[in-house]
């Protein structure tokens, strides 16, 4: 029964959405020879700035100093960025403003995909729902421009869909195929069904009771902040004035001489760096402030009303044994309704997402409760041979997603599944709402907007097909000139071709020799990763102006391992007060404010959380016995504790040398009460943690049963984190 009924719904529906599917088609079409034709006969776009990039400083003096722009938008996330683009590209004077640095928000943690919307095309049909439709037919002829104007960040990827139940193969099939047959001749790549044992060939870690089979499609993954940087950079390059760390404090406003109604006309910002206040006047004023959308609103009249409802999605990051390197995952179905992503990234697996009401901040936490449930469900798909282990979260964090209710609407409690473009009574234009992947399209319609109620003179978008900064010179096979003509290991060319694209030369050239016969240039900023120092200076000229941006956005070193992006801080600190000039006191504040960020918003404050959870030592008395015996190797005078120095001296026998800055941090790791030693009790909670798996890979742990168990004359011992954990 229950087959016919899904089977019957799937039929009527996909009838449906099949012809409205083919009147879209037709139209979009016809939409797109227009929009290519004219594109064509205008020739190639200006680039100003092709070579060298204006400095921060530069940027800031053509902000104070135009007479009047004619588009400003507040908000550096990809929307905003999105907007500068297309406004700039219309030959619109345009300039962008950004509280925080580009990418900080939202735009940067994502679930890193590329997508139409599966679930939203399920509902389009089950519920005859043409704006679902409509919807999830932009996101994918979105995805396809995407991947083709960033090749270098963004690549197709399957996904696969296991099934555990038969009348679910049709099912699920169904959708599937209509999938693919929305996206019409952007089709990725066609999807197909798979056999119980083909999918455990593919994915072996899946759990194989009850497996009935698999269905694969094909979506886009793409390195969220460095696609957003790309765009914003774009922008910058084909002239639109750009600033980080700028806000805005209130609106300029004047009266229209027509009506004598006050409109918008500019901001009057600060330089967050400097404190510097000056004013941009401009003929518009967008608000891409994501999240923060009601704070502008508020800002242009007190009396309108929150449109926002933010959302908070939770996503980890845990090794990337936990899945195949080219294969991910999708669970459609959650104990609680929601759908968990489960993908290859970055040579590590990231899982999410949650859903939860929050409160709006700039600083979103990521929540234990939030981190465990994904840890559940990761565990429903897994083989029962593959330990899911809390400790092994090697970072986490939350992102806000504006969910909006439209202002225009009779029933304004409802949440809106798309974007919204309103414009106030004074002028201001506000985008609000929508998903990453169709940025480039919201962008279009609200600079279409914003023209047609400002009366400004420029021409219908150019956007489509309008490479991205690095993607032009970009071939799969750039990575190998890297390694012949500068002489990078090969890890460190892949990757560096893979963020900058054509720019990885430029990145490259200011790689310092090693002083080692291999690689020639290229010192990494942490063994297990392959960023590079000259990365950290490239990322100034890239407008970063903290650590923060470098660790978090320019590289994903904190998004990806927060315990490797700690250790990394003080090289990154250094090289950036080099090249910035900063004092002391200034880098101190740089490394507190970048281990904060860890602390707080990468997952890093989880690992002491589960070791100051484990204070009721649930060890036998046996356990007891031998771990104690352990620790005494090192406590000779049954102090009760242990330091530095009675590690040092224990290694020093086994001819065992270890930097005393890296024992420190081996042994911080473990000292809650931080008074620069490990008690007994702190040791036994830790061994406790790690049997519970809430501790995964403790470099103490692990060098100190080495040490017992004489593993010496096997060679120095390794004390690199081979997982790490949160």
């Amino acid at each position: 029964m229950a087959f016919r009924k899904a089977v019957k719904g799937t039929l009527i529906g996909g009838g449906a959405v099949a012809t409205a599917f083919g009147l879209s088609q037709f139209f979009e079409y016809r939409k797109n020879q227009a929009r290519l034709a004219y594109v064509e006969a205008q020739g190639e776009l200006k680039v100003p700035f092709k070579d060298a990039l204006p400095t921060r400083e530069e940027q800031l003096s053509t902000l104070r100093n135009t007479e009047e722009f004619d588009v400003l938008v507040v908000g550096g996330g990809a929307t905003g960025s999105g907007c500068a683009l297309d406004a700039v590209t219309r030959n619109l004077k345009t300039a962008l403003v950004e509280r925080s640095d580009f990418s900080s928000g939202t735009s940067s943690r994502s679930t890193k995909l590329i997508h139409g919307g599966v679930r939203y095309l399920q509902k389009a049909i089950m519920k005859l729902d043409y704006e679902q439709y409509m919807m999830v037919k932009e996101a994918l002829h979105e995805r396809a421009n995407l991947l083709n104007i960033a090749p270098h960040l963004s690549a197709p990827l399957p996904i696969m869909l296991p099934v555990y139940k038969w009348w679910q193969l049709p099912y699920y099939w169904a959708g599937i195929k209509m999938y693919d047959l929305v996206a019409g001749s952007q089709c990725l790549k066609s999807s197909y069904i798979l056999s119980k044992s083909k999918a455990l060939e593919l994915f072996p870690m899946l759990k194989k009771d009850k497996l009935v089979g698999a269905i694969v499609y094909y979506d886009g993954q793409h390195n969220d902040a460095r696609m957003n940087l790309a765009i914003t950079l774009t922008a910058a390059r084909h002239g639109a004035a750009i600033a980080n760390y700028t806000e805005v404090v209130h609106l300029l406003k004047k009266p229209d001489p027509k009506t004598g109604q006050e409109k918008v006309c500019g901001a009057h910002c600060r330089d967050i760096i400097t404190g510097q206040e000056f004013d941009i006047r401009a003929k518009c004023v967008i608000n891409a402030t994501g999240p923060f959308t009601d704070s502008l609103r508020k800002m242009d009249s007190q009396k309108t009303a929150n449109i926002c409802q933010p959302s908070a999605g939770v996503h980890i990051v845990i090794p990337g044994y936990y899945s195949p390197d080219n294969m991910g995952l999708l669970d459609p179905a959650t104990s609680d309704g929601r759908v968990i992503f489960f993908l290859p990234w970055e040579k590590m697996t990231i899982a999410g997402t949650t859903d939860t009401p929050t409160e709006v901040t700039a600083h979103p936490i990521p929540l234990e409760d939030d981190i465990n449930f994904i840890l559940s469900e990761v565990r429903n798909y897994l083989s029962p041979d593959v330990e899911v282990r809390r400790g092994d979260v090697l970072a986490a964090w939350s992102g806000i997603r504006p969910l909006v209710t439209d202002p225009n609407s009779k029933d304004t409690q409802s949440i809106c599944r798309n974007h919204i473009v309103n414009i106030s009574d004074s002028g201001l234009v506000t985008i609000a709402g929508g998903k990453w992947t169709t940025y480039r399209s919201m962008a279009e319609e609200t600079l279409d907007a914003a023209i047609k109620a400002h009366n400004l003179s420029a021409g219908p978008s150019r956007t489509v097909g309008l490479m991205l900064d690095g993607g032009k010179d970009w071939t799969p096979t750039l990575y190998i000139r890297l390694v012949q003509d500068y002489g990078l290991e090969n890890e460190v060319a892949q990757h560096l071709a893979a963020t900058y694209g054509g720019r990885s030369f430029e990145v490259a050239k200011m790689a310092q020799v090693t002083g080692k016969r291999w690689p020639i240039v290229g010192k990494r900023l942490v063994s297990e990763f392959p960023y590079i120092e000259s990365e950290v200076q490239y990322a100034i000229k890239e407008y970063a102006c903290t650590a923060i941006d470098v660790i978090a956005r320019r590289t994903r070193l904190g998004f990806l391992n927060v315990q490797a992006a700690d250790e990394a801080l003080p090289r990154i600190v250094e090289i950036m007060g080099k090249e910035l000039q900063w004092t002391e006191q200034k880098k101190n504040e740089e490394l507190e404010a970048a281990k904060k960020f860890l602390h707080l918003e990468m997952g890093y404050k989880a690992r002491s959380e589960q070791l100051s959870k484990a204070t009721e030592i649930s060890l036998t008395a046996q356990e007891i016995a031998r771990y104690k015996k352990r620790f005494y190797k090192f406590d000779k005078e049954s102090k009760g504790f242990i330091t530095t120095v009675d590690v040092q001296q224990v290694l020093e026998k086994l001819s065992i040398h270890i930097d005393e800055n890296a024992l420190h941090e081996i042994l911080n790791e473990v000292d809650l009460n931080k008074n620069g030693q490990v008690e007994l009790d702190e040791f036994l909670q830790l061994m406790c943690a790690v049997q519970r798996g809430q501790i995964s890979d403790s470099r103490l742990a692990i060098l100190m049963k080495t040490a017992e168990e004489g593993l010496d004359l096997r060679g120095p011992v390794s004390v690199d984190r081979s997982g790490g954990g949160v």
